[in-house]
């Protein structure tokens, strides 16, 4: 197999020489080195209770205007065969004579034994769309503004997500 052989499933949207980069630490076997050497720890962050303090702190840090966050969790429905590794819902009830929308953040249950820099960058993506619903300029603009290296996270967690496949 040759370097151009392998499919990188979680990278295809990325230029062909980003692509060969990984590639290449692939067929070296380096790819697990490169990621200790960047990311080499873990959080501590292992329950709801937990990952709803840490979302409640990052939002009133960047957002504080945004509405209240009711329910936080880990969930171990969200995978990558979803093609979803967080989801922020508003789950609409009725009370009394009124509707009210209660906001739900979810992260996929792999992040519990993810490195801390990408449990923040997927907590910083779901609270981006509090303001932001959709995959847009503004969207990523908000995330770089409350994770400068967000665009780096986000690549660096692509590779970290084709190193679990392999």
């Amino acid at each position: 197999m040759t370097v151009s052989d392998l499919n990188l499933k979680y990278l295809q949207a990325y230029p062909e020489h980003l692509q060969n980069q990984v590639r290449k630490l692939i067929t070296e076997q380096r790819i697990d080195a490169y990621l200790e050497q960047r990311y080499g720890q873990r959080h501590d962050i292992q329950s709801d209770k937990a990952l709803y303090r840490y979302v409640t702190e990052l939002k009133q840090k960047n957002l504080r205007n945004t509405p209240q966050i009711d329910k936080v969790l880990f969930d171990n429905r969200l995978d990558l065969t979803h093609r979803a590794l967080g989801l922020h819902t508003a789950v609409s009830r009725v009370q009394g004579g009124k509707l009210k929308a209660k906001k739900e953040i979810r992260v996929a249950s792999l992040f519990k034994a993810a490195p801390p820099e990408f449990l923040e960058m997927i907590v910083v993506h779901e609270l981006a769309h509090l303001k932001e619903h959709d995959h847009n300029k503004a969207f990523y603009k908000l995330c770089e503004y409350m994770l400068p290296h967000y665009h780096q996270l986000e690549f660096d967690l692509r590779i970290y997500l084709t190193a679990r496949e392999l």
